[in-house]
């Protein structure tokens, strides 16, 4: 059998001899939607609490054990890096690798200024 368009919601598919999807039944009869349970990524046991990862068995237990790595409910892990870093201490030295005049001539080569007074200069000539 072919399957056709649910023609209440027109979303669903459903099979020539029904007459609406499951979604639009259980709609019409006035029950609540199903909301899928998540469960604890620690455990995999039992539901988390709201805004949560974890249940509240795991959660009591690691709070428990360090009260330290808790913070609103998201665990943290120390992984050695202040976490105020800023970006200069990520961007590399690159004075060492590169002679100043070998910087500066691909400084200009790569000049973003430069190549806008160019294209402007060529629109010139072509209107000319």
């Amino acid at each position: 059998m072919p399957w056709i368009k649910c023609p209440r919601c027109e979303m669903n598919y459903i099979q020539e001899d029904e007459k609406y999807c499951k979604v639009c039944k259980r709609e019409m009869k006035g029950e609540k939607t199903r909301e899928e349970v998540e469960i604890c990524t620690v455990c995999n046991e039992h539901p988390v609490m709201p805004g949560k990862d974890v249940c509240l068995m795991c959660y009591k237990e690691m709070s428990s054990h360090d009260t330290d790595n808790e913070t609103d409910g998201n665990i943290t892990v120390d992984v050695g890096i202040d976490p105020v870093s800023t970006m200069e201490e990520i961007v590399p030295d690159i004075s060492d690798d590169i002679s100043n005049g070998e910087y500066h001539e691909m400084e200009t080569d790569l000049s973003l200024q430069e190549m806008a007074d160019e294209e402007a200069d060529e629109d010139d000539e072509e209107d000319e």
